[in-house]
């Protein structure tokens, strides 16, 4: 076992869904679930009341942290009675169970280790698996495997032996991309990074190859989380290839740290939209969201209030998901986490989050017509996020934070991609959040499809090509701040021969920093809007002036082809954010990208959004209120469809019809519409 990483890349997998069982599954209806918490001091009569109560509440679906350490003890035997409870409970109240694979950590390890520290480690966990699959897989409620819990370790990879070991095997065996050209200049290679994206995916493919010699069927699933932050070390493409289904970790107190609590539904959309791109052509359930209070752990306290859980649950679905799972239906009683994030109460009794996630499940059911096969109405526009620009950002960072300048901190440029995620969302417009590689390229033909590079640093030579392309056959593109600083190696593309001269229209003369927040003037549409840090001056070659200062350009619209690039070099997405105000980003955007043909509100409405879906050739719109103020909201792009029955809304209402011309909505509501 001396080369596991060449070895596991080799495998090539075929997977299939389990049937027979008469159980829900991911691939036919919308499901909700809950984890429930095993732990040695429970009763098989505890066990069984959780189980009877996720029934009663309508839902179908749960996890289960397989703990070795309860499992096993020191001598090496194996009594699984506790988790057995669990399993026999499943099939008395068809529940599907997930088991989650969690091999021997101490004690308060709540998230799990990510890579193993030697090849005994590794061998260790390869027979765990084995004496789980042969035990568990003669129960008909194991529904499915998660191969490891929450991958992701924020970009770092650990100094243990075997990742040591894995990395110099990885480096020798690593050959340059041959198409790379420095154009001479010395450069970061970027090597743990890579290596990381890859180890990821490595260690992976190899637990479900391990799964598979003794559970050849049985689906595999696994959530990545902290999703803003992680994100670069996730390769979903290549995930795909061996995973029956994507998921996600997303709890508002852990991994909305960008975000005010008024924004989680909006930070729930884009983590969706990532994942749903993520997933590609399998499909996607949110594995964990918050359950309840959490009073020691996570990053800001808090407890989700039952408009946050039908929020969370509604744009879920309509992100094409499969369903959703909370974490967890009851407290843990020891550890790192006791007494926290449940649904139900210490009495057992469910609380009004749960009675939320009921009223949910049951609305679904009544219209499983419709909701069993969603498709997302996409508006054309694209908010394209770059692996490389989060690698270059957190390379070239001062280690000392500039809190008062957000361009010089991490996460900038992710922060940026969200700004006019929330400007679209307040316009009532779709976006497609999707890493750059998760682009379709090979289209003939790209008329009313957008693409928005938001303050994206570093532009991979690879995709110079392909958005030439995009842009030729009629593709919008939009580029704002600092996009295209550099290429994939950090190497500045600023200075002698500027590759996107004749796309863009001409070349940046240089960048200035000018305050934290300051006025940008917008002269073609007399906008004056909030930018941040730097202001980008344009050497024009071609194209229309579309903003100046002191004669020179500092915004360009050019045709290239059959399409237009917009060039703005400076950051007013992020001074947008900075100054928690989209009103005039809102304004300039229909300037820039192809909206007229698209589903959208007739005016801006900050803290509001809207979805829509097709399902089953009818149309239904999801619209969530953040605002403090109740609103009135009034739809464009609808077409025929003016007149809609209420299929849902939590707050009271005696309103069965809405038309699309005046729309209430209370603070906190969120209302779906079946459109006539």
């Amino acid at each position: 076992m001396s080369n596991y990483l060449s070895i596991a890349f080799s495998i090539i997998l075929t997977f299939y869904i389990l049937s027979g069982s008469g159980q829900t599954r991911i691939d036919e209806k919308h499901i909700v679930g809950a984890e429930i918490f095993i732990e040695p001091g429970q009763t098989k009569a505890e066990i069984d009341t959780w189980f009877r109560l996720m029934k009663e509440g309508g839902m179908t679906l749960t996890r289960i942290r397989m703990f070795e350490n309860y499992m096993r003890n020191a001598e090496g035997a194996w009594d699984f009675t506790l988790f057995d409870y669990a399993f026999e409970a499943g099939e008395r109240y068809g529940i599907d169970i997930y088991a989650n694979l969690f091999p021997e950590t101490p004690f308060d390890d709540i998230g799990g280790f990510k890579f193993p520290r030697d090849k005994e480690h590794l061998e260790s966990i390869a027979e765990y698996i084995r004496q789980l699959a042969t035990h568990f897989g003669k129960f008909k409620s194991l529904y499915g495997w998660v191969p490891v819990n929450e991958p992701g370790i924020g970009g770092k990879i650990d100094s243990g032996d075997f990742t040591t070991a894995q990395f110099a095997d990885w480096k020798q065996k690593k050959t340059d991309d041959s198409s790379y050209n420095s154009r001479g200049f010395v450069h970061f290679s970027f090597a743990e990074e890579k290596f990381l994206l890859d180890y990821n995916t490595w260690f992976l493919q190899w637990l479900t190859s391990e799964i598979r010699k003794h559970d050849p069927n049985r689906p595999i699933h696994v959530n990545n989380h902290d999703i803003f932050r992680n994100v670069a070390e996730y390769d979903f493409p290549a995930w795909s290839r061996f995973l029956t289904s994507l998921g996600g970790s997303a709890h508002a107190s852990w991994h909305f740290g960008y975000f005010d609590r008024r924004q989680y539904a909006l930070a729930m959309d884009a983590n969706c939209e990532i994942l749903r791109s993520g997933a590609g052509n399998i499909p996607w359930l949110m594995t964990e969201l918050q359950g309840g209070n959490n009073t020691y752990s996570g990053a800001d306290p808090m407890c989700p209030t039952p408009a946050e859980i039908y929020q969370w649950l509604w744009l879920s679905l309509v992100n094409e998901s499969k369903g959703s799972v909370f974490w967890c239906l009851n407290p843990r009683a020891s550890g790192i986490e006791a007494g926290e994030w449940a649904l139900l109460d210490f009495q057992n009794r469910p609380t009004d989050r749960m009675s939320a996630i009921s009223r949910f499940a049951s609305t679904v059911r009544a219209h499983d017509d419709l909701f069993s096969k969603v498709n997302i109405v996409e508006s054309g526009v694209n908010l394209l996020y770059i692996r490389e620009t989060l690698w270059v950002e957190n390379k070239l960072l001062e280690p000392i934070p500039k809190k008062d300048v957000d361009a010089r901190n991490y996460g900038a440029s992710m922060k940026s991609l969200l700004a006019y995620h929330e400007t679209l969302s307040g316009m009532g417009v779709q976006a497609n959040v999707k890493e750059i590689g998760e682009f379709d390229f090979t289209s003939s033909d790209y008329t009313g499809i957008s693409i928005i590079l938001a303050h994206q640093v570093a532009l991979p030579s690879r995709y110079w090509k392909a958005l030439e392309t995009f842009v030729a056959k009629g593709g919008q593109l939009f580029v704002e701040g600092l996009s295209a600083f550099y290429d994939e190696n950090a190497v500045s593309l600023m200075r002698n021969t500027f590759p996107f001269t004749d796309m863009f229209g001409g070349e940046i003369s240089e960048f200035r920093f000018v305050d934290n927040k300051f006025s940008f003037s917008f002269s073609a549409n007399d906008l004056h809007l909030t930018s941040h840090a730097w202001l980008g001056f344009i050497d024009k070659k071609s194209g229309e002036i579309l903003s100046t200062l002191d004669g020179k350009t500092t915004a360009l619209r050019n045709t290239y082809g059959k399409g237009k690039v917009v060039w703005i070099p400076t950051l007013i997405g992020l001074g947008a954010r900075q100054d928690n105000d989209y009103t005039k980003l809102a304004e300039l955007l229909p300037h820039l990208l192809p909206l007229d043909e698209t589903i959208h509100f007739t005016e801006f409405h900050d803290l509001v959004l809207m979805k829509t879906i097709r399902a089953d050739g009818k149309l239904i719109s999801v619209i969530i209120n953040k605002n403090q103020n109740t609103q009135t909201v009034s739809i464009k792009g609808l077409r025929s469809f003016q007149k809609g029955e209420l299929l849902f809304s939590n707050s009271e209402t005696t309103n069965t019809t809405v038309s699309s011309q005046n729309i209430l909505i209370k603070p906190e509501e969120t209302l779906v519409i079946h459109w006539k």
